[in-house]
């Protein structure tokens, strides 16, 4: 959701994580020789995160071969003892689209609809815009962020993200999706100008993300979150996932900070629909994510499947970052969620069956960098486990 997720922001934390694991494999030392705890190890790698500037509370959850960890460590609000707990609701950001993209490979795998079909057979009215020189726009433009459209209607919101940032942000962003519905998103998705030849370049769009689910609600005659809320729960058992949440779970919703400011800040504000970063899910809900990803059935594998490869080193499923060419970590699969008081990581790596959630109430600068080095530094001492183990 943030500006730092275009391209240019994947390829630096892509590039980083790759050089991390390189150093850390390189320098194993007698510190990395794994203990027979590793709930330990989690505590350990959950402990230094919150030690970073500006990092006070973290969650994380791991499925390991079939090991399921939870760990909570550190205060929510500054000064107060608000340790987060299982029954937290934290606000997902991006890695909302992963779940739209599963929804998307069902419905292929349904024949509801196909990768190439024009986006325009699930819109009313004409839209002659959304094409560049006779080519349209495709869902799988929309799924690989080369559709060309910007990353967020209205367009001034763009301009908000530009200085993320900048504490009057949240409250900027919050004015430009005051009653901002629908109807309002078409309106805008008429105006829009295709300026370059869709399915070749990488520019992350939230809007795409948001026009999925307009198609999904078209194909299967059903309101968004009502078919999210219903293939998690029948699929992975996941109960405890919302996009708007009642005024009762709104209590449980964590509370965050944005940048440098001191005081907590306010939620993500709706979007039409909420696909592309509305998800509020608690970390026992986000460990059984994890499990269904690990457990690549017909649905996950679909949306694993790469549908564009932009070099050796990364290509796009169904919205899943896919990063291969890493010597420690193998092909695997990723998402950086962020909203302005929240930020986190998914991490499924197949070579070690191992999946890493890390949530952090901060949304700042360094915030990503600190949960990438605390994921590096859990994978290294997965890999150091089954050296031993081998």
């Amino acid at each position: 959701m943030q500006a730092n997720s275009i391209m240019a922001r994947n390829r630096r934390w892509l590039n980083y994580v790759v050089l991390s694991a390189a150093l850390l494999a390189a320098g194993c030392s007698n510190e990395n020789i794994p203990t027979k705890d590793l709930g330990a190890e989690i505590d350990a790698v959950a402990s230094t995160l919150i030690e970073q500037p500006l990092l006070h509370s973290t969650s994380i959850a791991v499925v390991y071969r079939g090991q399921e960890f939870i760990r909570h460590r550190g205060d929510m609000e500054t000064g107060k003892p608000t340790p987060p707990a299982d029954a937290t609701l934290y606000e997902i950001g991006s890695l909302s689209k992963t779940m739209a993209g599963t929804l998307i490979a069902k419905a292929v795998l349904e024949h509801k609809l196909g990768l190439d079909d024009d986006v325009r057979t699930y819109l009313q009215g004409a839209y002659p815009n959304l094409q560049y020189q006779g080519e349209p726009i495709r869902i799988r433009h929309l799924l690989s962020h080369t559709s060309g459209l910007p990353n967020m209607l209205p367009e001034r919101a763009n301009l908000v993200l530009e200085n993320f940032l900048d504490h009057r942000t949240p409250f900027k962003l919050n004015a430009v999706y005051t009653d901002y519905g629908q109807a309002d998103f078409f309106r805008d998705l008429h105006t829009v100008e295709i300026r370059r030849m869709p399915g070749k370049d990488y520019s992350y769009s939230s809007t795409g993300t948001e026009l999925t689910a307009h198609i999904l609600e078209t194909v299967y005659q059903s309101d968004y979150e009502l078919l999210l809320r219903s293939f998690l729960g029948d699929s992975a058992a996941m109960t405890d996932v919302s996009i708007r949440l009642n005024d009762a779970d709104a209590t449980r919703l964590a509370v965050g900070y944005h940048s440098d400011n001191a005081e907590p800040t306010t939620p993500m504000p709706q979007l039409p629909w909420g696909a592309s970063g509305n998800v509020k899910a608690t970390v026992p809900e986000m460990l059984k994510y994890l499990k269904f990803q690990l457990a690549a059935g017909p649905v996950v594998t679909e949306s694993h499947r790469t549908l564009v490869e932009f070099d050796a080193e990364f290509s796009i499923g169904y919205f899943w970052n896919i990063v291969s060419g890493d010597r420690l970590k193998g092909i695997y699969y990723a998402h950086h969620g962020g909203v302005p008081r929240s930020q986190c990581y998914i991490y499924i790596i197949p070579k070690y069956d191992l999946g890493i959630f890390v949530i952090t109430n901060q949304s700042g600068e360094q915030t990503a960098h600190a949960m990438e080095a605390a994921i590096d530094t859990l994978v290294e001492k997965i890999a150091a486990r089954e050296n031993v183990a081998g």
